[in-house]
């Protein structure tokens, strides 16, 4: 009987020392400067950064946490080389200006477990791109942010997925937590999930994620969900097509909810979204934020940003008027 008390006292203790260290918050991701197919492109031209109206438009919503999107190969040109110092530039001004209006940032490198060099893409792993390699970014990006208080957290990769069988993402993941921890050991460290970080298929191809070690104790996981009917986003046909319902969010989210809470860990759904093109998509993204707030797993909508013109989930103001999601998503501002 002792033996299982204990064995409680330190599951609570485990899940207070995750679950507090990061306030549960919600917010956008302020996409652009993961825009463009060319690499490093121009900037203003084919991306841009986040304005400063746009983070008083999401503050004023009480939409806190801000997930920033952006290119390695913007900010380190070259492997192993010094980060750039314009972009660094650029995404240190974005948090200067999320610090002073108390928005918190998510440092988001959108490179899918990839890099791009001379028009083609490598995996990390290859003979080009090594694991030493993303290690190095992220031990010289965390020296150079560590000093900002409303870093969220460091978001490893967006959407790893596809990798090779000898370079897995939870190597991956290890060694870029090892590096960063070499130069910052108080900020929190975002792992997202394999095979895109699908939350309906966390437990089949995330699961060894658990087995990752931080000396700090202060992971995040994180998931993606959407609610059309292959889970990509993309919302290609109507409601019913797509077979959709009220519930169907919870039902994409539950595997990895309930793995965060039998592992002890806080989560973060970093892309969900929906079209404007149906109400009822509007009651599955409000059920959806529900079971996120009821669970204290935070989220971050996809998304926002100038530059979408017509995209259907996109959630900046057109015109000067709300767009339809967004009566929903203030409906759950960060606490």
């Amino acid at each position: 009987m002792r033996k299982a008390l204990l064995g409680v006292c330190f599951a609570l203790a485990s899940w207070s020392a995750y679950s507090q260290k990061n306030p549960v918050a919600y917010g956008v991701n302020l996409a652009g400067a993961d825009f463009g197919s060319t690499m490093p492109g121009e900037f203003d031209k084919t991306y841009t950064y986040p304005r400063p109206s746009e983070l008083d438009y999401f503050k004023a919503k009480g939409l806190t946490l801000i997930r920033l999107p952006f290119k390695w190969e913007r900010i380190q040109p070259q492997l192993n080389g010094p980060l750039d110092a314009r972009e660094l530039s650029r995404i240190k001004q974005v948090i200067k200006q999320a610090q002073q209006r108390k928005l918190w940032v998510i440092l988001d490198l959108h490179n899918y477990g990839r890099r791009q060099m001379d028009g083609t893409e490598y995996l990390i792993g290859s003979e080009r791109v090594s694991i030493q390699h993303i290690g190095d970014l992220w031990q010289k990006l965390a020296q150079a942010c560590r000093s900002y208080s409303n870093i969220w957290g460091y978001g490893l990769m967006n959407e790893p997925h596809d990798l090779r069988a000898d370079t897995p993402w939870f190597s991956i993941a290890q060694h870029c937590i090892t590096q960063i921890r070499k130069t910052d050991p108080k900020t929190a460290i975002l792992v997202g999930g394999d095979q895109w970080s699908s939350g309906e298929r966390w437990l089949r191809a995330s699961d060894t994620l658990k087995y990752l070690k931080d000396p700090s104790r202060h992971l995040i996981f994180e998931a993606h969900v959407y609610f059309d009917k292959d889970g990509s986003g993309t919302y290609k046909h109507d409601y019913i097509t797509e077979e959709a319902s009220a519930q169907k969010g919870i039902e994409r989210v539950r595997p990895f909810v309930n793995w965060l809470k039998a592992n002890h860990f806080q989560g973060l759904v970093g892309e969900y979204g929906v079209p404007d093109t149906d109400p009822r998509w509007l009651e599955t993204l409000d059920q959806f934020l529900a079971y996120l707030r009821e669970n204290q797993v935070s989220g971050t909508y996809w998304a926002a940003g100038p530059w979408w013109g017509d995209y259907t989930l996109a959630v900046s103001p057109r015109q000067g008027a709300d767009r339809p999601q967004m009566k929903i998503l203030e409906k759950y501002p960060t606490l």
